[in-house]
């Protein structure tokens, strides 16, 4: 699949893997921002794309960054819809005990493209019946608990 992107500047990156193989395509700041402990930053990318209809971009945090800083996206997954034309923006959150620094070329989430259906949503007067049933949040139980 190719997907067409258009930079705002020269200067600014295209998605990019890191590895062969790798599921998610590096996004880069194309801006320099702080975020202090407890807040949050609509980072820019400079970038927009052409997501083919019947996929969508799915924005995900990069788990380095979370697990040393606490800087995570704070939507993930971001979702990017096949009609969005703007700027790619990632909303960050300092979950950190440090402001956090983010430069212009620093690799800031993670996208990944999937293929994804559009269902027709029917309604209905009763739902089939499964083992778990109407069961929600914490229904199978939590350890310790």
């Amino acid at each position: 699949m190719k997907i067409p992107v258009v930079r705002r500047d020269p200067s600014n990156q295209l998605p990019q893997f890191a590895h062969p193989g790798d599921a998610g395509a590096d996004l880069v700041a194309a801006e320099s921002v702080t975020i202090d402990p407890g807040e949050r930053a609509l980072v820019a990318t400079g970038l927009s794309m052409s997501i083919p209809e019947g996929y969508g971009g799915f924005v995900l945090p990069r788990s380095g960054l979370a697990v040393r800083s606490g800087v995570t996206v704070l939507n993930a997954p971001g979702l990017i819809d096949s009609g969005y034309r703007g700027e790619l923006k990632v909303a960050l959150i300092n979950h950190g005990s440090e402001p956090f620094v983010i430069e212009e070329g620093d690799r800031i989430a993670q996208l990944v493209v999937m293929a994804v259906q559009a269902p027709q949503y029917l309604e209905s007067d009763a739902l089939e019946e499964t083992a778990r049933g109407p069961g929600g949040f914490g229904s199978t139980g939590v350890r310790g608990a």
